[in-house]
């Protein structure tokens, strides 16, 4: 049976990696829709390519575009894949609609993860996490006992600045940022895998896949990108997921929900291989202290602003306007204007998208801090 699918950010770094899987399985699955942000000439061939509609939201209505798109009667999933807050709305109308979701927007269900649990229980057939680490997770936690699990990890493998000396962070430039020791990603999320703000996102995401407490996921340092994630269980044992660093075998797993043949390279165990894990240097990554205090909070209109904040910030660094040693201070004034703005404690999508729009009209308008 042949999955026909709408791929929302086709023209990202995971939209075009999501084609590839697509290209290596056509028996498998078929791409009704192709949607970007811009790019017009890009999307359409994209279009002509895979035999599908092309929509380019900035032009095409905006995120209602999107919207249609992920609800239209020849698709099956949805894979989310844009940017930002822009991916709430297709993700809730698809879920609503009776779609499958592949989810590799993280800020969906970091900032509007209770609304997305109000349509399915975590993570499941309908809600199929694309990340990496959270589609390792979803691998080791199948058939496990809840009563037997003691804690979750996430790895991360630290970045471009994991041993760099402390007091030259603050001097650190885009074009050095941009240079992921393990992944190639897009830009943005680049930088969040530099501060590790990516993972303190991935813990919030895991809370909500996975219904975890806080104190029981964890990061850990893991240079290699070969251990996407582990399960520590009751006795002491671990369950691990080990894979070369593709984001191809996790967007494939997403879109058939089974492992099968992929555009991929095995491990080769032939090779002499060694595997390093360590703790997170707090006074290194206060980005990632900085999201985790504010989950912990529970204060859920705090972490839109911080959400909001980060795309702020990053932008700003990209442009040279902030340093990279500043970021951490936007991610707390974000969160600060994310409280003054709180209308409720659960706030609905119209509020989602009002503390966004505040939070990034006063962090655009500020000067640079330094």
């Amino acid at each position: 049976m042949v999955t026909r699918v709408a791929i929302l950010g086709a023209t990202g770094s995971i939209g075009r990696q999501a084609l590839d899987v697509v290209a290596a399985n056509p028996d498998l699955l078929r791409v009704s829709v192709v949607a970007a942000r811009r790019n017009a000439d890009e999307i359409q061939a994209l279009a002509r390519r895979f035999d599908a509609r092309s929509v380019v939201f900035d032009r095409d209505g905006g995120v209602s575009a999107l919207v249609g798109a992920a609800t239209a009667a020849d698709v099956d999933l949805v894979l989310v894949a844009t940017s930002g807050i822009d991916g709430i709305e297709p993700t809730l109308a698809a879920l609503e609609a009776g779609k499958a979701v592949a989810l590799a927007n993280k800020e969906t269900l970091v900032a509007a993860g209770h609304l997305v649990r109000r349509l399915v229980p975590g993570a499941c057939d309908r809600l199929r996490p694309v990340d990496g680490e959270h589609c390792a997770l979803w691998q080791c936690l199948l058939g496990t006992p809840r009563d037997e699990i003691r804690r979750v990890l996430i790895t991360a493998s630290g970045g471009p600045f994991r041993t760099l000396p402390l007091d030259e962070l603050a001097s650190v430039t885009p074009e050095t940022a941009l240079r992921h020791p393990t992944w190639r990603m897009g830009r943005k999320i680049t930088i969040d895998s530099a501060t590790l703000t990516n993972k303190g996102f991935e813990v919030v995401e895991a809370r909500w896949l996975y219904d975890l407490a806080y104190d029981r996921i964890d990061v850990v340092v893991h240079p290699e990108s070969i251990v996407h994630a582990m399960v520590e269980l009751a006795d002491g044992s671990v369950k691990a997921e080990l894979a070369e660093p593709d984001m191809r075998l996790f967007i494939q797993y997403a879109l058939l929900w089974r492992h099968a043949e992929a555009p991929t390279r095995p491990m080769d165990w032939s090779l002499p291989r060694a595997l390093h894990f360590g703790p997170v240097e707090p006074a290194r990554y206060p980005c990632l202290r900085t999201v985790l205090e504010v989950a912990r909070s529970g204060e859920l209109s705090a972490m839109i602003g911080l959400v909001a904040a980060d795309e702020v910030a990053v932008e700003r660094f990209l442009c040279g306007e902030i340093g990279f040693g500043e970021i951490a201070a936007y991610l707390h004034r974000g969160a600060a204007l994310g409280r003054a703005h709180a209308r409720s404690a659960e706030p609905s999508l119209a509020e989602i998208r009002h503390i966004d729009a505040e939070v990034r009209g006063a962090l655009r308008a500020e000067p640079a801090l330094s």
